[in-house]
């Protein structure tokens, strides 16, 4: 029997906790196909690191994780003069009961991320992504006006 109550938004909280661990693994593993402990080990001691420059959110539905934020701050590096945080990861599970209307990560992205001087999240979505390209789009994202560029270092072989 389908649910025909209205999809609710989840609510996000300030940090991803360590307690939340196994359920990142776990909503990562259901979109990917593939479970990735050891990435989600670096970006989380990252996240919990006194010293480390990073933001983790974590929302809730219904009283469950129901999707997560992994993001970079960078002060200066890579040839950019201001304040950027770069969006790691931003998952959901691909098959909640009632989808939300919006993942609604920006807001709360924006405020901790305000509060530390960051005006830009940056993130990279392949091309020919449509679908994903149109989540972030429903998020608030915008093209940027730079151009991102890759080396096969295969091919530099001689």
């Amino acid at each position: 029997m389908e649910d025909d109550r209205p999809a609710r938004d989840p609510s996000w909280s300030a940090a991803c906790g360590r307690e939340d661990q196994a359920a990142v693994v776990a909503i990562d593993a259901a979109v990917l196909g593939r479970r990735r402990e050891e990435f989600f080990g670096l970006k989380l001691k990252q996240a919990f690191a006194d010293t480390g420059i990073a933001l983790s959110l974590a929302a809730e539905l219904e009283g469950r994780v129901a999707g997560f934020l992994l993001a970079r701050l960078y002060y200066g590096e890579f040839g950019v003069t201001e304040r950027v945080a770069v969006l790691d990861v931003l998952d959901v599970p691909p098959r909640l009961p009632r989808p939300p209307r919006r993942l609604g990560a920006a807001r709360p992205a924006a405020h901790e991320l305000l509060g530390v001087g960051v005006r830009t999240l940056q993130t990279e979505v392949a091309w020919d992504s449509g679908e994903l390209v149109a989540f972030f789009r429903r998020e608030g994202f915008v093209p940027a006006p730079r151009l991102c560029l890759d080396l096969d270092l295969e091919k530099t072989r001689t």
